[in-house]
């Protein structure tokens, strides 16, 4: 049993000093880094509106457009790359198959578009 915590105990030391280091590296900045915000540096940015509000407040829905426009697109790059690897394996009923995909998404893109939801005005 000694030998078997022998082998082990290299890995130990390993999860030892990293656990030491990754505590470290998060408490450091608490000590070391200088907690003078500014009004630019806590101002909204990104979403359109002011972080610390209320929650039940109105924003405009095209924030959700672009989310749904960004999962789409997000969604066809991910099928995209594996069905590129396997593109010999695939054959003519991948190729079709895929095809048919990218059209059912250039449709969707192209109604999305139609209907303004990429138009910021």
């Amino acid at each position: 049993m000694t030998e078997l915590l022998q082998q082990y105990f290299p890995l130990v030391i390993f999860l030892g000093v990293s656990l030491i280091i990754g505590l470290g590296l998060l408490v450091a900045p608490f000590f070391v880094a200088p907690n003078n915000p500014d009004p630019e540096k806590v101002a909204a940015y990104e979403c359109g509106f002011p972080a610390f509000d209320d929650a039940r407040m109105k924003f405009d829905v095209r924030f959700y457009l672009v989310a749904i426009l960004f999962i789409i697109f997000d969604l066809e790059v991910a099928f995209l790359f594996p069905w590129a690897v396997a593109f010999k394996e695939a054959g003519v009923a991948g190729f079709w198959a895929m095809m048919a995909f990218l059209s059912v998404l250039t449709i969707g893109f192209i109604y999305e578009w139609k209907k303004g939801a990429l138009d910021w005005d």
